[in-house]
C-alpha cells in the first residue's frame, strides 16, 4: 500500500485505497472525512479528551471520557452514525463539579460525490441532537449539526480536506462553521496532520482554533491517534487520545 493510501486511513482526508485497507476515519482532526464506510462493516472511533476554557467570567475543566462515535454503513455511500459521550464539567474557581451524559446525537453521513478519476471527493454530514443528556450538560431542546465535506489528493504525501457547516443548538442564529486539514504522510504508518478551525458564533463572533496531531495505522483495520488543540483569539486548549477499529461485514465464501 503506498503511501497516500496510508493518509486516507490517517486523516480520512482521500480514501483511494486498495482492498486491503478497512478504515478511514474522522478521527482524531475536526475535519470529518469526504469517505463513508462499506456497506456492512462497524466501526467505532473512542478517545478520551481533556479540555480548559476561560473567560473574563469563568474557567472550566472539560474531560470527556470516552467520547464515542459508532459507523454503521447501511448502503455504499450511505452511513448511520450514533454519538455517545460521559462528560465532566468542573468550574475552577469555585470547584463545582458535573458528571454525566451529554445529549444523544444521531445523524448520517452521504457520499455526494467520487470517481476514481477524479482526485476529489464530496460528502454532507448531518446529526441531530437530542436532549438527552443529563441535568447541567444538556441543551434542553433539539439542535443539529451540519458539514459539507470536501477532500483533494494532492500528491502520494499530501492530502487536502474542508468541511463548512451550520449548526443550531435551539436559540439564537446558530453557527458557521469551517476547518481545514492538510495531512502529511511520514511513513506507510506514521502520519501527521495540520489544522485550523473555527466557528462564527450566532453568526456573528470569530472564535478561531488550530490544532495538530498524529496517527499510527496499528492494523489495517486499527489506528491509534494523539491530537492537541489551542484558542487563537481566545482561551482554550485541549489534548486527546483515541482509537478506531472497523468490523467488516463477513465475506460470503
Amino acid at each position: 500500500m503506498n503511501k497516500v493510501n496510508y493518509l486516507a486511513l490517517i486523516l480520512g482526508l482521500t480514501s483511494y485505497a486498495v482492498c486491503s485497507q478497512s478504515i478511514i476515519t474522522d478521527r482524531p482532526d475536526q475535519t470529518e472525512s469526504s469517505s463513508t464506510i462499506e456497506k456492512g462493516s462497524l466501526q467505532i472511533e473512542t478517545g478520551i479528551l481533556i479540555g480548559f476554557t476561560e473567560d473574563d467570567f469563568t474557567s472550566e475543566r472539560q474531560l470527556l471520557a470516552p467520547t464515542t462515535l459508532f459507523r454503521y454503513g447501511i448502503t455504499n455511500g450511505v452511513e448511520l452514525r450514533v454519538l455517545s459521550q460521559f462528560e465532566s464539567l468542573k468550574d475552577q474557581n469555585s470547584s463545582q463539579k458535573i458528571n454525566g451524559i451529554s445529549d444523544l446525537e444521531i445523524g448520517t453521513k452521504v457520499q455526494l460525490f467520487k470517481k476514481e478519476d477524479i482526485n476529489t471527493e464530496i460528502a454532507f454530514v448531518s446529526h441531530l441532537i437530542l436532549p438527552t443528556g443529563s441535568m447541567g450538560l444538556t441543551n434542553d431542546s433539539f439542535g443539529t449539526i451540519n458539514k459539507l465535506s470536501i477532500s483533494h489528493e494532492i500528491n502520494d504525501a499530501l492530502g487536502l480536506g474542508y468541511n463548512l457547516g451550520y449548526d443550531y443548538f435551539g436559540e439564537g442564529n446558530g453557527d458557521l462553521t469551517y476547518s481545514v486539514a492538510l495531512g502529511i504522510s511520514v511513513t506507510d504508518k506514521l502520519g501527521i496532520y495540520i489544522e485550523p478551525f473555527g466557528s462564527f458564533v450566532d453568526i456573528n463572533s470569530l472564535e478561531a482554533n488550530f490544532d495538530a496531531g498524529i496517527a499510527y495505522l496499528l492494523k489495517d483495520n486499527v489506528q491509534l491517534d494523539f491530537s492537541f488543540g489551542t484558542g487563537i483569539n481566545h482561551t482554550i486548549n485541549y489534548l486527546s487520545v483515541g482509537c478506531s477499529i472497523n468490523i467488516a461485514k463477513a465475506k460470503a465464501n
